[in-house]
C-alpha cells in the first residue's frame, strides 16, 4: 500500500515533541505514519480551512501536531506538521490554529 502523503515537521512541532516522553513520543509519531495511509478522521482531521490536526490519545491525554498540506509536486504531496500541543478542552483553541495558520506562513515565505 502507498502512503497518501509524506510528512515534514517543523522546528515548533519537533520541540513539542522533545519535551513527551518516549513512549508518548513514539504512539505519536506511530499515528501520524498510520494516518499517511488511512482516511481516518480518529487520526486526521480538518480544522480550518488551512490547517488538520494529527490526533493521538495515550494514557487519558490529547496530543495534537497541528499541520497543513504543501502540493510540491503533481505526483507527491507533502503534510508538514507545524506545532504541538496537549489538549485540554474539546475543542482545539483559536490562538493554537492562528499560530499554526502563521507558521504556515512563514513556510511559504521561503
Amino acid at each position: 500500500m502507498n502512503a497518501k502523503f509524506d510528512v515534514e515537521f517543523l522546528e515548533d512541532a519537533i520541540e513539542f515533541l522533545s519535551t513527551l516522553d518516549e513512549k508518548t513520543r513514539n504512539k505519536i509519531l506511530y499515528n501520524v505514519n498510520k494516518s499517511r495511509y488511512l482516511n481516518d478522521p480518529k487520526l486526521f482531521k480538518k480544522l480550518s480551512e488551512t490547517i488538520w490536526e494529527f490526533r493521538t490519545e495515550f494514557n487519558k491525554l490529547q496530543y495534537r501536531l497541528l499541520a497543513f498540506w504543501d502540493k510540491i509536486e503533481s505526483n507527491k504531496t507533502l503534510v508538514i506538521a507545524a506545532t504541538g500541543l496537549i489538549k485540554k478542552k474539546d475543542k482545539v483553541q483559536g490562538k493554537e490554529i492562528i499560530k499554526a495558520e502563521n507558521l504556515r506562513k512563514i513556510y511559504f515565505l521561503k
